[in-house]
C-alpha cells in the first residue's frame, strides 16, 4: 500500500496543486510548478502570514531585487562559508551530499568537517547509493547561484539564498521610515534560491523556494515584548536543549519556558507564540508540531538562540517549516563594516547623564603648517587615543601606511565631565523565517485523509478522499451545483455565483456527474461548502449548505447565502447555526 506522502502527491499533481516543473523536458530535480489550486491555497496561505505580521504586528513589507551583488554576500558570510559537502561516485558521477550518507554511521555529521568526513566514508566503504560505486574526496560545494551584472561580466552578482540580507542593507530608510524608533520590523516574502546538491525529497527540498522573513529590531538592552502577556499563556510542544538530552519534548506555557530561561526572551518567546499561531490558523496539526532548540554545537555563527519549529510528517519525520532566531548585531555589524556606514540608532535618555570622558585637542595651529594635507587624518587618529599611549615624549601614528612622530607640544588632554542626552547602538534582530513551500505540503499532508464514508446521492464508494483544509485556506471556498443541468436550476445557480465572488470568495461551478460524485470531487480538493440549487429553490427560495467535513446539510435562504458563507468561512460561524438542518 502506498505510503500517505505518495497519495498526497498523487492527488495534488491529479487534481491541480502540484507538478513537476519542466515535465515536458523530462523535468528537473529541486523544482515544482503550483497548479491552479496549488497557487490559490499558497498565496492564502501568504495572505494569513501578511494578516498577522503585516497587519496586526504593524511590520510593513518591502520587496527588493532576488539579485544582489557580492559585497552584500560577503558581509554575511555566503560567499565564505555557504555551503554544503559534496562527494560524487567515481562510477556514475552522481553527487551526494556527504554528511547525509553518514548520517546512520555517526552522530552529528552536519558539524563534521569534509577531510573529516572523507576519512568515515573510506573507513566504513560507504559506496554509492545508485550504482555502488567508488566515492570521490568530499569538499565544500556552494550553494549560491552566480552570475554576472551587465554585459561583459564586470560586476559579479548571486541570486539571493535568503530575502533577509534586502531588510538589512535597507536599514537607515527603514530607520527613518519609522521615526528612528525601536523596536521595528520589516517584512518580505520572495524567492530565494540554493543550488542543492541533490534534492531528493520533493517540495521539502528544493532550489527554487519561497521564504516569508520578518526583521524585527530592537534595543538589546531591554528585551521585554510589550504584548507578552497575550501569549504568555500558550502552551507549545518544546523539544529544548533539556529535552533533547532526555529524548522527549515537553508541554510547557511560552511564560514558564521563559521565566525559567529555556526561552531566552520575551522577544523570541513572543515570536514562538504567534509563529504556532499562524501555523494552526493554516492547518497545521497541533498533534504535529514541536519547536526545537537548535543544539550549542549546531547554532549559527550569528545566533544567540534559536528556535525550529518542526512538523511529523509520515515519510521525511521532523522537519523544520519555520525557524525563529536572535541574530543579535551580527548582521548590520557585518554590513556596517563592509560597506563603511554606521548603521546604529540614536536612543535618547530619559533625563541626561553626566560622564566623564577623556579628551584629546590636537592643535591644528602646529599640525596645519607642518603636516598640510595629513592633519587631519592625523588630528583624527589623535582624538581617538587613549591615555596611555599618551604617556611618552612623543606620540608615534601610522597614517596611509607612512610611521609619523608628533611631538607632545601639538597636543592636550584632559578629562571633562558633560551631559550626554542618548548613545548611538546596534540593534539586535529577532528573525522568524518561513518556508512558505514546506509549509503548504505540510498543512496538504497533515489535512488528506482517506476514509470509510457514508454513501451519498448518486455515489456507489465508500471510500471518501477529503482534504480537511481550514476554510479561509481552502483555493475553492464553496462549490454551487445545480441538482440538473436544466436551465431553470442554472439561473438561480449562476445568481448565486454573482453574489459569491461579489463578496470575495472564489466559488466554482459543478453541474457533470451524479450530485454525490461532484460533492466528492470538492471534498477530495478542499472545499468546505457545497450549495446545492434544486426544484425547492424554485418554489420557496431556498437552497442546501453541504459541510465537507461531517457531511450534514442545512437548509437556508439564498437571498442571504453570500453573508452566510462569508461568516462560515471567516468569522467561525457555527455550521448548524447557518440553516434549518436537513435530516
Amino acid at each position: 500500500m502506498a505510503d500517505k506522502y505518495e497519495l498526497v502527491i498523487e492527488m495534488a499533481k491529479r487534481r491541480g496543486f502540484l507538478w513537476n516543473s519542466f515535465e515536458l523536458y523530462g523535468g528537473t530535480a529541486g523544482f515544482f510548478d503550483y497548479g491552479p489550486l496549488g497557487a490559490m491555497l499558497k498565496r492564502r496561505v501568504e495572505n494569513i502570514w501578511r494578516d498577522i505580521f503585516v497587519i496586526n504586528e504593524g511590520f510593513y513589507e518591502i520587496e527588493v531585487p532576488t539579485i544582489g551583488i557580492e559585497d552584500i554576500f560577503i558581509a554575511s558570510g555566503h560567499v565564505s562559508g555557504f555551503s554544503d559537502p559534496l562527494t560524487e561516485c567515481q562510477k556514475c558521477n552522481e553527487a551526494f551530499r556527504a554528511d547525509h550518507l553518514v548520517q546512520d554511521v555517526v552522530t552529528n555529521p552536519d558539524i563534521m568537517s569534509a577531510d573529516e568526513l572523507t576519512e568515515v566514508i573510506k573507513k566504513n566503504n560507504i559506496k554509492c547509493p545508485e550504482c555502488g560505486g567508488k566515492l570521490g574526496t568530499v569538499y565544500e560545494f556552494n550553494l549560491m547561484f552566480n552570475t554576472s551584472i551587465g554585459p561583459g561580466s564586470k560586476r559579479k552578482g548571486y541570486l539571493r539564498p535568503e530575502t533577509a540580507q534586502g531588510m538589512f542593507v535597507d536599514f537607515p530608510r527603514l530607520l527613518k521610515f519609522y521615526r528612528d524608533h525601536l523596536p521595528f520590523g520589516a517584512t518580505q516574502i520572495g524567492k530565494a534560491y540554493r543550488n542543492e546538491i541533490s534534492p531528493r525529497q520533493g517540495v521539502i527540498r528544493l532550489r527554487e523556494f519561497t521564504q516569508a522573513e520578518a526583521e524585527i529590531f530592537i534595543d538589546p538592552r531591554d528585551k521585554t515584548h510589550p504584548k507578552f502577556t497575550e501569549v504568555a499563556g500558550i502552551e507549545l510542544n518544546l523539544f529544548s536543549h533539556e529535552a533533547q538530552e532526555k529524548g522527549e519534548s515537553q508541554k510547557m506555557s511560552i511564560g514558564n519556558a521563559v521565566a525559567n530561561g529555556i526561552i531566552a526572551h520575551q522577544f523570541l518567546g513572543y515570536c514562538l507564540a504567534r509563529t504556532y499561531q499562524f501555523l494552526i490558523r493554516v492547518g497545521v496539526s497541533s498533534g504535529k508540531l514541536r519547536f526545537r532548540q537548535h543544539m550549542k554545537d549546531e547554532m549559527a555563527h550569528y545566533a544567540a538562540d534559536c528556535w525550529d519549529a518542526e512538523i511529523h510528517s509520515d515519510r521525511f519525520g521532523w522537519v523544520e517549516i519555520v525557524g525563529i532566531a536572535d541574530r543579535t548585531d551580527y548582521d548590520l555589524k557585518s554590513h556596517s563594516k563592509q560597506s563603511g556606514t554606521e548603521l546604529s540608532v540614536y536612543v535618547p535618555y530619559d533625563t541626561p547623564k553626566k560622564i566623564q570622558r577623556f579628551a584629546v585637542k590636537p592643535d591644528m595651529g602646529v599640525l596645519g603648517p607642518k603636516w598640510k594635507g595629513k592633519a587631519g587624518k592625523i588630528a583624527a587618529a589623535l582624538k581617538a587615543l587613549k591615555a596611555e599611549e599618551l604617556s611618552g615624549d612623543h606620540i608615534e601614528l601610522t597614517i596611509d601606511g607612512e610611521k609619523i612622530t608628533i611631538e607632545k607640544e601639538a597636543v592636550t588632554f584632559e578629562t571633562i565631565t558633560e551631559d550626554v542626552h542618548g548613545e548611538n547602538i546596534i540593534p539586535h534582530v529577532i528573525e522568524p523565517s518561513f518556508g512558505i513551500d514546506r509549509i503548504t505540503y505540510s498543512i496538504l499532508e497533515h489535512s488528506f485523509f482517506e476514509e470509510e464514508a457514508e454513501v451519498e446521492d448518486g455515489e456507489d464508494d465508500k471510500k471518501r478522499l477529503v482534504l480537511r483544509l481550514p476554510p479561509e485556506v481552502a483555493p475553492v471556498q464553496a462549490a454551487v451545483l445545480p441538482l440538473l443541468t436544466r436551465e431553470e436550476l442554472i439561473g438561480p445557480a449562476n445568481d448565486i455565483i454573482k453574489k459569491l465572488r461579489a463578496a470575495g470568495i472564489l466559488v466554482a461551478f459543478d453541474d457533470s456527474g451524479t450530485i454525490g460524485r461532484r460533492y466528492r470531487r470538492n471534498d477530495e480538493i478542499g472545499t468546505p461548502y457545497s450549495i446545492t440549487v434544486d426544484y425547492r429553490t424554485l418554489e420557496d427560495g431556498t437552497v442546501t449548505i453541504r459541510d465537507r467535513n461531517s457531511m450534514k446539510q442545512v437548509r437556508t435562504g439564498m437571498n442571504d447565502i453570500a453573508n452566510n458563507i462569508y461568516d462560515l468561512i471567516y468569522r467561525g460561524k457555527p455550521f448548524d447555526k447557518a440553516g434549518t438542518i436537513v435530516k
